[in-house]
């Protein structure tokens, strides 16, 4: 951060510098009146990044500071444009190529357009013993991700495209368009398209930027029909210490359009009753209501319990026909101190069927699930946890390996439990992992979790008590 504060300050002076003395003095004052203008908002900003180092300003995110350095360097392009005579007029050809997020990020000269290449591979090495089943005994490698899209921005408007390539299938993630503005002094987020739902800690995130390889028990068992992702209206609204994001989504984008889709109606929001330059307390909820489309004949889903290439090991929620009704709700409370982290979610998922009946009455059945995770950083750095949106964001290696250091390492582990006992033939199952994360920089890691799980199914092909051990390990590289 203190190479990009110095590079700040040398635009700054270069442009003075660079300042051709053949201008009329009525153009010569108006070039340096702007300068000045420019100067000043670069100097406010720097000293907003200083207090994200020191520890003094509220905004302690990735996301935050990535925001700034964007406006910083905007106002870089703007104040060498200005020094050479060429203006920063909107639609200007001239502009620069930034590699700082891993891909190449190509911007106009004042900053209007941006578009960034941006892509994710990720391999993982899995292997699962101790269980009663052969079948499921088994080891394997597999291409979590290979993603390719571009994301950018036309003055206030956002853009981003994913497909990904995984499994010899060929999938849309992100596919929206956003806006940004401001409303009743607050700043707000727009988007229509694909992406992810607002709902959960592990479930509104990417799980590239998740402290363990795969999502919570809450993101799985609390999801809706319809998926982690929907395609509709987003909406996020954001103050000084909260966030509340809302959504109105259909099914995801692979939808095949022979029948109606399934409408979800999400809401979350999250508060920091303590933020200060050491860390903070986080409290969040969210709650959905999903209106089921006609060709949703059952609600079953059976989360994996280990590694996402271990299909037989999962634990079996029994079916449930004919559902009218579907809602979830969940808790939120953690926070981060320095180095340290910890979070702890719940929820439960309602549905309600006339296949399921009580007294003559239809009755609802429930699914719970509950995780606790914690974690330290032990070379130092501030974990990547977004105060702004609630989520698991970039973790900013202080020592990257490629500029020779040490990168970060990283100790986790997790507690969450399955619970579909509820229904006549739920199963539960609950784990234990074990991870470690070596940072090589901030767009590289290297995974390791081990995973002591235990199931109880009553339906399919793994039914009883059954317990055993799977490791895996994830190469990644975002850009």
């Amino acid at each position: 951060m203190n190479a990009f504060r110095t590079t700040a300050i040398a635009g700054v002076l270069g442009a003075g510098l660079l300042s051709p003395p053949v201008l009329a003095d009525t153009a010569e004052d108006t070039l340096l009146r702007r300068l000045e203008q420019q100067s000043a908002q670069i100097e406010a900003l720097q000293r907003r990044l200083d207090g994200l180092e020191a520890g003094q300003s509220t905004p302690t995110a990735s996301a935050d500071v990535e925001a700034l350095q964007d406006e910083v360097e905007a106002l870089q392009l703007q104040l060498t444009q200005m020094s050479l005579g060429a203006g920063a007029s909107t639609g200007n050809t001239n502009g620069s190529t930034s590699w700082r997020r891993g891909g190449p990020e190509f911007r106009s000269a004042d900053g209007f357009y941006r578009l960034h290449v941006r892509g994710r591979v990720a391999l993982d090495v899995s292997t699962t013993d101790g269980s009663a089943f052969d079948d499921r005994n088994i080891s394997g490698t597999e291409m979590r991700a290979i993603r390719l899209g571009a994301q950018g921005s036309i003055g206030n408007m956002r853009y981003k495209v994913d497909a990904d390539f995984a499994d010899q299938d060929i999938s849309v993630k992100d596919a929206w368009l956003g806006w940004r503005w401001h409303a009743l002094g607050l700043p707000m987020e727009g988007f229509l398209g694909n992406r992810l739902k607002d709902r959960s800690i592990d479930g509104s995130g990417t799980l590239s930027r998740n402290p363990f390889m795969e999502r919570n028990a809450v993101a799985q068992v609390g999801a809706s029909v319809n998926g982690y992702y929907g395609l509709g209206a987003h909406l996020k609204i954001f103050g000084r210490t909260w966030h509340l994001g809302t959504s109105i989504a259909g099914d995801q984008i692979d939808n095949t359009g022979d029948e109606s889709d399934s409408i979800t109606y999400t809401v979350r929001g999250h508060w920091n009753p303590l933020k200060t330059g050491t860390g903070f307390v986080h409290l969040g909820s969210w709650y959905y209501y999903e209106k089921l489309a006609d060709d949703v004949v059952s609600i079953n889903n059976v989360p994996r319990i280990g590694q996402n290439f271990n299909d037989n090991l999962r634990v079996s929620s029994s079916s449930i026909a004919n559902p009218e009704r579907n809602e979830g709700y969940g808790l939120e409370l953690g926070g981060v101190y320095r180095s340290l982290w910890s979070f702890a979610e719940y929820t439960e998922r309602r549905i309600s069927a006339p296949s399921v009946t009580f007294l003559g009455l239809t009755d609802r059945i429930d699914r719970d699930a509950w995780a606790i995770s914690a974690g330290w950083l032990i070379t130092g750095e501030k974990p990547g946890f977004s105060t702004r949106s609630g989520l698991w964001g970039t973790t900013r290696v202080l020592r990257p390996v490629t500029e020779g250091g040490i990168g970060a390492f990283e100790l986790a582990v997790r507690a969450d439990e399955y619970d579909f006992t509820d229904a006549p033939n739920g199963g539960d199952g609950s784990r234990t992992t074990i991870g470690v994360n070596w940072y090589l920089n901030n767009q590289a890691r290297l995974m390791l979790n081990y995973v002591d799980w235990e199931t109880d199914n009553k339906v399919g092909s793994f039914q009883g008590p059954d317990t055993g051990r799977s490791i895996g390990m994830r190469a990644q590289v975002l850009f």
